[in-house]
């Protein structure tokens, strides 16, 4: 189960291959409503193309979100004159897909992997359709009855600072970058009172491109894991040294995503339907300054990944779902809960706050791994393989050996 809402699962396959999941039982990989290879495709270009331009737009600025909703708008009126009833498009009726799905291929049982927004879905399904499943092995969590966007602080918090304790944990890193929060804060708070503007070439080549590095730009680039964890420290002293060049570089990535790829409307028929209802603007902002005090609320206002939420969804129009969405699953299935200690776009610690109502649950914690850990981690691969063999009993040796990556040292710069 794929993650986004709106990723393409078939572009996971060699992933999937790679971790050895199928290398004694068949993978059966199927597009979710609304996505790339399903018809209809809730793609919106219009909103890809925003993302094009936004890396040269102020993150958090009123402008800037004028220009999402207005893109929005123009995906959902669209779709609406298609004949597409975007109400249909959310994790109860997907989650019935799959059970569906089973059914008419005749399988008996099978376990279940699902990734992020795929947690979320996978937890839906195991509550709703039991029948079937021989297990569930979620990576990377987002419990149902948690998402929400002050949540995301949450897990913003929690990655970030995972990040720095492991590098205060390192003494090389530690002597060399002694105060990571703070210097973070700094850059934080200096970038949203004078942006920087300048051009970078994007990671993958191309044309230099023209981009924005606020106090907004600059957290979001943490939270999408968009500067390597290991490179964060360093490119945090970089930035408070004249240098923004890492930083930059990420940026410029977003200036050339590939158009329609991405099934934007199921995210925000999802993300407007069970995540945003029952919190306000008010509830986003005070779950920011709970965790990074001091930072300006112009930044602190917009959920990581998620901005000008609350104005989109007032567009987008679909109705409140939370009151069948939001429930814990209890369920004695098998299951097999994977975190990484760096994932801030859903922080480890919900991982085990998952396996709470999973009686016969294992949870696993990565060190040094960021969102969506089986790819990043020979170890978490071979715990699910492990896992799918015997899954109330899965072979976890491996992660006792484990420990973050040395971080990157860059020479202390020259002073005057």
């Amino acid at each position: 189960m794929e993650g986004g809402p709106g990723g393409d699962a078939f572009g996971s396959i060699p992933f999937l291959i790679d971790s050895g999941v199928n290398r004694d039982r068949d993978l059966i990989v199927m597009a979710q409503r609304g996505t790339l290879h399903a018809q209809p495709n809730l793609a919106c270009p219009e909103i890809d193309r925003f993302g094009a331009t936004a890396v040269g737009l102020a993150y958090d600025a009123p402008s800037t979100g004028r220009r999402l909703v207005r893109a929005a708008k123009e995906c959902r009126d669209r779709l609406a004159a298609d004949g597409v009833e975007l109400s249909a498009y959310n994790t109860t009726e997907n989650a019935a897909d799959f059970a569906d799905l089973r059914r008419a291929l005749g399988v008996r049982q099978w376990n279940v992997y699902g990734y992020s927004y795929g947690t979320d879905l996978a937890l839906t399904y195991l509550r709703r359709h039991p029948e079937g499943i021989r297990s569930v092995a979620i990576d990377s969590v987002a419990p149902p009855q948690i998402v929400s966007l002050p949540w995301t602080w949450d897990s913003a918090r929690e990655g970030i600072g995972a990040i720095f304790a492991a590098c205060a944990a390192q003494s090389p890193c530690a002597s060399r970058y002694p105060d990571l929060p703070g210097l973070l804060t700094e850059q934080v708070r200096r970038l949203e009172a004078h942006p920087l503007r300048l051009t970078a070439q994007p990671p993958a080549g191309g044309d230099p491109v023209r981009v924005v590095l606020d106090g907004g730009a600059l957290v979001n680039l943490l939270v999408a894991n968009a500067v390597k964890a290991v490179d964060v420290p360093a490119a945090l002293d970089e930035l408070a040294h004249g240098n923004p060049e890492r930083f930059a570089r990420a940026q410029a990535a977003g200036a050339t995503p590939v158009i329609g790829e991405f099934a934007h409307g199921l995210t925000q028929s999802v993300a407007c339907s069970e995540w945003v209802p029952g919190y306000s603007e008010a509830d986003v902002l005070e779950a920011g300054r709970r965790a990074f005090p001091g930072w300006p609320d112009t930044v602190l206002a917009q959920a990581p990944q998620l901005p000008f939420e609350y104005d989109v969804c007032r567009v987008w129009n679909v109705p409140d779902r939370t009151a069948v969405q939001r429930v814990a699953t209890s369920s004695r299935v098998p299951a097999l809960v994977l975190s990484g200690t760096f994932d801030a776009k859903t922080g480890a610690s919900w991982g085990a706050y998952t396996a709470r109502t999973l009686p016969r649950s294992t949870a696993v914690l990565i060190p040094g791994i960021g969102h969506w850990v089986v790819p990043q981690s020979p170890c978490a691969a071979s715990v699910l393989t492990s896992f799918l063999v015997n899954p109330t009993a899965p072979d976890t040796a491996c992660v006792a050996g484990l420990a973050p990556k040395p971080f990157t040292i860059t020479p202390e710069p020259e002073t005057a």
